[in-house]
């Protein structure tokens, strides 16, 4: 039987179109994109391709503003530990929200044993800031400002384009960790006045392994790796470029198919949330009414644990999280719910729904199907759900 997949988050498959462009380069045996012979023109003209289709997803100004990686995480931290090290000389100040991916808090936290300084600014209740909050965040010693775009467990979007009027008012360096937006929902790093946005290929229904890096012209970063001058002089080492090649035709996808996506989601969303108080009761939604993706849903399922849901829900070949895949094998309530203002016990229950363009509608209908029946069962074992039901009785 296929397995439901309602953990698209995590994963994606490969667009059709991708694994024709990805065999097609293996077959071509491409030489190495820096030799200087024909063989390796030829190369470079395919890289330089693909560069162009994904400097266009985003609407880069100029092609060499993407820098090719290998994912979001090292696209996260060649921002954030690049401009502190280009940057240290004006300052060590560094502004960041609660909410953020373990790149961006584990990136900061090393540089704070450098004599770094981290500001890290709370979100309301549905995992939003609050642009003010930012500017009275911001010192004079402040040389880069780091705010994801879209959170990878709640799916709220943050108002990135407000911070960006503030930093660029305040001449602060901008970035975004975008890795679970590109190829989601339409990213226009000229409208959101960034600096610096990290993105991912797997997001987008690319190979896992490579992203990129947009880095707007002018913007003082040092490489995160040493070594040769590929990129641009921007990051060393051999491309993957068959990897490459498949971001750059799953971007040329996306680019063309991205409103469909979105309104197909969008609609998988809406159902999911109108029936689901006709499947179970006592839930919170942590995720955005409004601000948020299209592609998913943040669920807490009162005085149960999500990982028992999780676990009985996959017995019924229906895949979904309990949060970031990242943070998987984490005991500890995810920090970006108790930054919402959750309880442990309800952190503890939270299931992360994601779907993508081809979920269908009867996909739902049997997750919520499901879930009712897997919801009854745990709390009809639950200590604490007898307790809280005799004492309401």
């Amino acid at each position: 039987m296929d397995v439901v997949n309602l953990d698209q988050i995590s994963f994606k498959p490969l667009l059709a179109e991708v694994k024709a462009a990805m065999i097609n380069a293996i077959n071509q045996d491409y030489f190495n994109p820096s030799s200087q012979h024909k063989r390796g023109e030829q190369a470079a003209e395919v890289l330089d391709a693909a560069r162009r289709s994904v400097a266009g997803l985003i609407n880069a100004a100029a092609a060499k503003e993407v820098v090719f990686t290998s994912g979001g995480t090292e696209s996260v931290n060649h921002a954030i530990k690049g401009v502190a090290m280009a940057n240290a000389e004006k300052g060590k100040h560094i502004v960041i929200s609660n909410i953020e991916h373990n790149a961006v808090i584990r990136s900061v936290r090393r540089l704070k044993s450098m004599g770094f300084r981290v500001t890290s600014v709370s979100v309301d209740d549905k995992g939003r800031v609050n642009p003010r909050d930012i500017a009275e965040a911001i010192t004079d010693e402040t040389i880069l400002v780091s705010i994801m775009h879209s959170n990878n467990e709640t799916g709220t979007i943050q108002p990135i384009e407000e911070i960006g009027k503030i930093t660029r008012e305040k001449k602060i360096i901008f970035h975004t960790d975008a890795a679970d937006s590109v190829g989601v929902v339409p990213i226009d790093v000229q409208k959101l006045g960034v600096d610096l946005l990290s993105f991912a290929a797997n997001t987008f229904y690319g190979p896992p392994g490579v992203g990129g890096l947009y880095i707007r012209r002018g913007t003082r970063i040092y490489p995160l790796l040493d070594g040769g001058v590929q990129e641009h002089n921007k990051r060393a080492g051999t491309e993957n470029l068959i990897g490459i090649i498949g971001m750059g035709a799953a971007a040329q996808v996306a680019s063309a198919r991205l409103d469909q996506w979105v309104a197909h989601c969008q609609g998988l969303k809406d159902k999911l949330l109108a029936e689901l108080p006709d499947a179970i009761d006592e839930y919170i939604i942590n995720t955005h009414p409004v601000h948020s993706l299209p592609n998913m849903v943040s669920i807490s399922v009162q005085y149960i644990e999500g990982e028992s849901v999780m676990l009985m829900l996959d017995d019924d070949d229906i895949a979904v999280s309990t949060r970031s895949a990242c943070a998987t094998g984490s005991l500890r309530a995810s920090h970006v719910l108790i930054s919402i203002g959750l309880s442990h016990a309800d952190a503890q229950g939270t299931l992360v729904v994601s779907f993508g363009k081809d979920t269908t509608e009867d996909d739902i209908t049997k997750f919520l199907t499901s879930l009712k029946e897997v919801v009854t069962t745990l709390r009809n074992i639950s200590p604490l759900y007898n307790k809280v039901s005799n004492s309401t009785a």
